[in-house]
């Protein structure tokens, strides 16, 4: 089983297919490498894919304490796959804490991505929201701590943004259900309280993220409330962006969703590898 190591000596898992350009995937607090299934059968034809498990998420180590889950260890962890690996450049893509992770690759580490793609990305960072945001985390992690990922599957995971998954596919929702009722607790209840209840929230890097000249496409569902608003707010301030709204489809897009994901997606790196993904032109922006 293979292993990328960081620089504060965490074990990453990581798989990887294919050959060609390099993509780097990432995923959410309710997933792991396994989330990027569809994405890796699918694009490792064209592709060297890799995907891989935060800290935390098992088969990757999990750090005793919440301190070694803030949001830059989560951010450095993409790096450090990408170091293993020797690749020096990648197309990175991330789902919901991996597309704030790829936001914030993108800013600290722009020579290191080809382009940025940041699906289900912000919730949390409503500015009216952010404080309640982060005592829903810390309770979560609570409820981790005494009825373990089973439990938490039970409610956590039947969240609203989760419910037109099930309404649309019992058959792939049971299959995320099953994956993220077997977490590491003690893992999940970390990052809650390191990364989820700890980051700043995505409107706070806004002078960065005007200066983002990397192409970038965010896709939301348009069933993810919590990830609408930031969504168009990161259309807005990243010059080179577009912005992909799925139809009845709530957070976890690229399992529910995975052909059309792997549409809009396919799409996109192959502009940006033609370089036909330009920053946008200003003569279409509303005076």
């Amino acid at each position: 089983m293979p292993f990328a190591a960081t620089r504060d000596n965490v074990r990453l898992h990581y798989e990887e297919a294919g050959h060609g350009t390099r993509s780097s995937s990432c995923t959410s607090v309710a997933g792991d490498w396994r989330a990027w299934e569809p994405q890796m059968r699918y694009f490792a034809r064209r592709y060297r894919c890799v995907t891989f498990s935060f800290r935390g998420y098992h088969p990757s180590d999990v750090p005793p304490e919440p301190a070694s889950y803030g949001y830059e260890s989560f951010r450095d962890d993409v790096i450090a796959v990408m170091d293993h690996l020797k690749i020096d450049k990648a197309h990175i893509c991330g789902l919901s804490m991996g597309g704030y992770a790829t936001l914030c690759v993108g800013i600290t580490y722009p020579q290191r991505a080809l382009s940025l793609t940041m699906a289900g990305t912000g919730s949390g960072s409503e500015r009216w929201y952010v404080d309640e945001f982060r005592k829903n985390s810390e309770g979560t992690a609570k409820q981790y701590d005494t009825i373990g990922s089973d439990g938490v599957a039970k409610t956590y995971g039947m969240g609203p943004a989760r419910i037109p998954f099930e309404v649309k596919d019992p058959r792939g929702f049971k299959e995320f259900y099953d994956q993220f009722a077997s977490h590491s607790a003690k893992g999940a209840a970390n990052t809650l309280r390191g990364y989820q209840a700890g980051r700043p929230s995505v409107y706070a890097f806004e002078a960065d993220i005007k200066k983002l000249a990397l192409p970038s496409l965010i896709m939301c569902g348009d069933e993810d409330d919590p990830c609408l608003e930031p969504s168009l707010y990161l259309k807005k301030h990243i010059a080179a962006s577009g912005l992909a709204i799925f139809p009845k489809s709530g957070h976890t897009v690229n399992i529910e969703e995975p052909a059309l994901f792997n549409q809009v997606l396919g799409d996109f790196l192959s502009a940006v590898d033609c370089g036909r993904w330009k920053a946008r032109d200003p003569r279409s922006i509303r005076k």
